[in-house]
């Protein structure tokens, strides 16, 4: 049984800082490429394969593309080829790339800190409509994602967002990726610090240039100081959390080592506290400490929890005090709990100018172009130039006055957008799913939106907070290892002993207070057909056994395998 809310999750095994020889460690000299991978990097930096795909690739078409750009570099740049349609899940680890992959590519909009203006919103949502089928997908990284884009139409695209301020630089690859903020930060009127100066400061330095742009794997940011603590900092490589230094004043708490995919590890803090005007500086250095220490050789290892786990966060501190930041940090104090048990912003919230902002949220990420530009439109005509998105999939408008924001809510429920949600609606997370991932083998998108709906049929009542996050294969990019009822998606035999589409169960994990891992139960599984009744029982036995005021994550740690199955 892995770590439960009550049991916050163990760390990794500590092992020998010495031990591992040959990792691919470049301040220990080892420099030689000892994977595809780092072979690939070390021929030429990723960053360049924008050039042929402007010249070369985009003019003659896809069957053009160097194999080593089309499945490497070209992700630096947001692409990734999508999923041939028609392949089951039962062939994803069996096929080819070049067997699994269609002629199109999922292309990512790089959106840190979830900021947009309604005139950015809207560029997307035509990119969408003109180049994308109208496919448009909010991510738990507070990208947007669309689909079918062809080769050949990537610069046009590349134009239409540089010309509002957007990119693709780095959303994908080996570097640093876009960077998670608080969608509410400098606007929440119970702000301890805007972090948005620092994230700045980061992109305008960093992304896009070739000091970083040859980490060992993808390297996740996450900068809040909202009392919510609302960019999931537990599970990212590096995260600044806000807090009151008793001497200092505001500034952020820094966390190290975080991450999920198939060995999950919850970041560690290193007691230190950072000042705004420094946070740039502190993440370089963490920066630098993954590219030059990080684990080359293999690539399961090659991320920076497993350094923390190996280093520990005495060593850690150590080392990007002494070589990389060439000062000691200062001591500080620990986060508070969170201010509340949602993170995302869901409803109608008092701004720090005395207008309001106003979230709401679109069923597992799932929207369109057509909606994109239909809720700029909305926003504007509600007097707002300005929205978010949120690492939860959804999305806030901002900046709206008192006597429009009744005639703002309407507006966004009569496009299908609820203010005020079911538990299920706000709580349910879906991955891409195998619609379009080459990784996936199962569905996920649909599924979600169809439990959502059977639930609020089900369970009208129900109005507890829960997260129900759905994933296609093992790799966690809808974070199931930390969510009430977490699904991870497998092929599993029903009653006829036919194989077909289900997910093995991971029931009770958390972020925020008492972050940890869901306990899974053994042999626990279920059908997509299933899937219903089998949340439906487990809330009734939730609601049937609960203590007053215990969270579902705390029962499902003490509760029987009977009552989880």
């Amino acid at each position: 049984m892995a770590a439960t809310p009550k049991q916050p999750a163990p760390a990794a095994p500590r092992r020998k800082a010495g031990r591992h020889r040959g990792e691919g460690q470049w301040a220990l000299g080892h420099y030689t490429p000892l994977n595809g991978n780092e072979q690939f990097k070390k021929d030429d930096d990723s960053l360049n394969v924008r050039t042929r795909i402007e010249t070369i690739y985009s003019k003659r078409g896809f069957d053009s593309i160097d194999p080593t750009d089309l499945r490497g570099r070209m992700r630096w740049w947001g692409l990734y080829t999508q999923r041939r349609a028609g392949i089951d899940g039962g062939k994803t680890a069996v096929l080819e790339p070049e067997e699994l992959e269609d002629k199109y590519f999922m292309m990512r909009v790089r959106i840190d800190g979830g900021k947009l203006t309604t005139e950015q919103l809207r560029v997307i949502g035509e990119i969408s409509q003109e180049y994308a089928r109208g496919s448009a997908d909010i991510t738990d990284r507070q990208n947007v994602q669309m689909h079918w884009i062809r080769i050949e139409d990537v610069p046009a695209i590349w134009e239409k967002l540089e010309a509002v301020g957007l990119s693709t630089t780095e959303a994908c690859g080996d570097c640093p990726r876009t960077m998670i903020g608080s969608p509410v930060a400098g606007i929440a009127a119970d702000e301890i610090i805007d972090g948005t100066p620092a994230l700045e400061e980061i992109h305008a330095r960093y992304i896009g240039s070739p000091e970083f742009s040859n980490l060992p794997r993808k390297f996740k940011t996450a900068i809040s100081g909202s009392p919510v603590q609302d960019v999931v900092h537990e599970i990212n490589d590096i995260a600044f959390v806000g807090v009151e230094h008793p001497e200092h004043g505001p500034g952020f708490d820094l966390w190290v080592g975080g991450g999920l995919s198939t060995n999950p590890r919850l970041a560690e803090r290193l007691g230190a506290w950072v000042p705004l005007d420094e946070v740039a500086d502190v993440w370089a250095g963490v920066v630098g400490i993954f590219r030059d220490y990080g684990y080359r050789r293999l690539r399961n290892r090659a991320r920076l929890k497993f350094l923390v786990a190996d280093w520990g966060v005495e060593k850690f501190r150590r080392v990007l005090e002494d070589e990389y930041l060439k000062r000691p940090l200062v001591d500080g104090p620990a986060p508070a709990e969170p201010s509340s048990r949602w993170r995302d912003h869901i409803g109608v919230h008092p701004q720090q100018d005395g207008r309001f902002y106003i979230g709401f949220a679109p069923r597992v990420g799932r929207v369109d172009g057509s909606t994109l530009a239909k809720i700029a439109d909305l926003a504007e005509a509600h007097g707002s130039g300005r929205v978010r998105t949120t690492v939860e999939q959804k999305m806030i408008i901002l900046d709206v006055a008192q006597d429009r924001v009744e005639s703002l809510s309407a507006g966004l429920e009569a496009l299908g957008f609820q203010v005020k949600p079911s538990p299920f609606r706000r709580g349910t997370m879906a991955c891409t799913g195998i619609e379009y991932c080459k990784l996936a083998i199962v569905e996920t998108k649909a599924r979600g939106a169809s439990l959502i709906d059977e639930l609020e049929r089900r369970l009208p009542d129900f109005d507890e907070p829960l997260t129900i996050n759905i994933n296609g294969c093992p790799n966690a990019c809808a974070r199931i290892q930390t969510a009430d009822i977490g699904l991870k998606g497998q092929l599993v035999l029903d009653d006829e002993g036919n194989q077909v589409e289900g997910y093995q169960v991971h029931l009770g994990g958390a972020l925020g207070l008492e972050a940890g891992f869901g306990r899974k139960v053994r042999g626990l599984k279920v059908t997509s057909a299933e899937l219903p009744d089998y949340v439906e029982r487990v809330l009734g036995r939730f609601q049937e056994e609960r203590e007053d005021g215990e969270r579902f994550a705390t029962w499902a740690a003490r509760a029987s395998a009977e009552s989880l199955s």
